[in-house]
């Protein structure tokens, strides 16, 4: 902090959805916070504490240290903090605690979990008022190669910002969709990475921000182009096997990568409502546009809920596989400790993996879907939370305060959107009725 001329630390951490919470501290503090940690009024914080348990205490991890490099006139650090009671004991309401706690139950069965998530996002105009329709920042296309001016501006700014705090980039370029654009995340362990997505969405909206436009992570908010997802590719590794590979199987997938796409297809329904949380995330899963709805796997397959990746077929380390239903607005804390929990009760009841779907799901008919035994995943997040109330893996994976939290925050959120007139109605109804 010294040699960086550090006047303020920012310690961040999570709220239960996924809402970055921040408090700034002097350098001087610094050690104290390390020692005994910062308090604070847990109350305040979604789901983190009833007013009568109210003091929470935050631990900054000095491994997560990094300068801020957008705040150019004063020096600016951040670290994320773990979250404990004052008794020291750590807080069930901690996403961060709950990844960890699932990676811990990874590691017994000796496997560390990796993560490579593609995150899409729209770059949008700023000028647009509340109530009116958004405006795309561009007209490019998939893999457009075009001076898109401030678009193609704005991701090479970003990216420089990643690398400057040490998270490294494998890919970028534009979606689909105009002003869609996207970022891959070169593979870390799943607490790393869900670290490094948290603050990739900081970086991209102060960027955006800087450049007088504006950047959503909203699943869904243009109904005529693709929503924007984060397509998340996992592997399990034994020290440094992947233990996703086996080179005698066709499809390069060993018996464990096998029970862990099973688990995966088996916990979908359950795990939706926290891998799709918003309302809004539904628009996205029941419009196409390579976003899944029906419960099925398959090779280079891009209607499936699960993909095998074949891109490098023989090379063991690149062995994975991708989960296409994660939306970019996903709490990626608890995303990745329930993807983990549910493929790894796919490999200790080894669960058999269901025939491949070759063909293009949205294509089929629902009898043909049916004759294949092809489910749909929840169509709303009222449908989603019904499967999430039968868990128990979901339950004991996140906790019972986050748990009960989680379910109480979303069953409110879908009462008060049923309760809205929306425009379509207005159109399709007021003129006839």
């Amino acid at each position: 902090m010294e040699e960086r001329n550090i006047r303020f630390v920012r310690l961040w951490f999570t709220d239960v959805l996924g809402s970055l919470k921040s408090v700034a501290i002097a350098p001087a503090e610094v050690e104290g916070a390390f020692a005994e940690g910062v308090g604070f009024d847990g109350s305040a914080i979604e789901g983190y504490a009833r007013l009568y348990e109210a003091d929470m205490v935050a631990h900054p991890d000095p491994a997560t240290f990094q300068v801020l490099p957008w705040r150019t006139g004063t020096g600016t650090a951040r670290m994320f903090c773990d979250i404990t009671n004052p008794d020291g004991t750590a807080s069930a309401a901690d996403p961060r605690h709950v990844l960890k706690r699932a990676m811990s139950r990874a590691a017994d069965m000796g496997f560390t979990f990796y993560v490579h998530p593609e995150i899409e996002f729209y770059l949008l105009n700023d000028e647009h008022r509340p109530g009116e329709s958004p405006v795309a920042l561009d007209n490019g296309g998939y893999f457009d190669h075009t001076t898109l001016g401030a678009g193609t501006d704005f991701r090479r700014d970003a990216i420089n910002v990643l690398e400057q705090m040490g998270i490294s980039v494998e890919f970028s370029h534009h979606e689909a969709a105009p002003g869609q654009h996207e970022i891959d995340l070169r593979y870390a362990d799943a607490l790393t990475m869900a670290d490094n997505i948290m603050t990739f969405r900081v970086v991209i909206r102060e960027i955006a921000s800087l450049k007088g436009i504006k950047a959503t992570f909203m699943p869904k908010p243009f109904t005529d182009h693709a929503g924007s997802g984060m397509h998340s590719h996992v592997s399990l590794f034994e020290g440094d096997t992947n233990a996703f590979y086996d080179a005698a199987d066709e499809a390069r997938m060993s018996p464990v990568a096998k029970h862990f796409v099973a688990g995966l297809l088996h916990h979908a329904p359950e795990i939706t409502a926290v891998t799709n949380q918003w309302v809004n995330s539904y628009r996205r899963l029941s419009g196409g546009g390579e976003a899944p709805n029906y419960i099925c796997w398959g090779r280079n397959n891009r209607s499936a809920l699960v993909r095998i990746p074949m891109y490098k077929p023989d090379k063991a380390s690149s062995a994975r596989v991708e989960l296409r239903s994660i939306d970019s607005a996903a709490n990626p804390y608890l995303a990745y400790s329930l993807m983990l929990a549910a493929g790894l009760d796919g490999i200790e009841k080894e669960l058999p993996l269901p025939e491949e779907a070759s063909d293009d799901v949205w294509q089929l008919s629902a009898r043909e879907r049916h004759a294949l035994g092809i489910k749909r995943l929840p169509q709303s997040l009222g449908g989603a939370i019904r499967c999430m109330e039968e868990s128990e893996l979901v339950a004991e994976t996140l906790g019972e305060h986050v748990y009960d939290y989680f379910l109480r925050n979303k069953r409110a959120e879908f009462e008060e959107y049923n309760r809205q007139v929306s425009q379509f109605e207005l159109d399709r109804y007021l003129p006839h009725l």
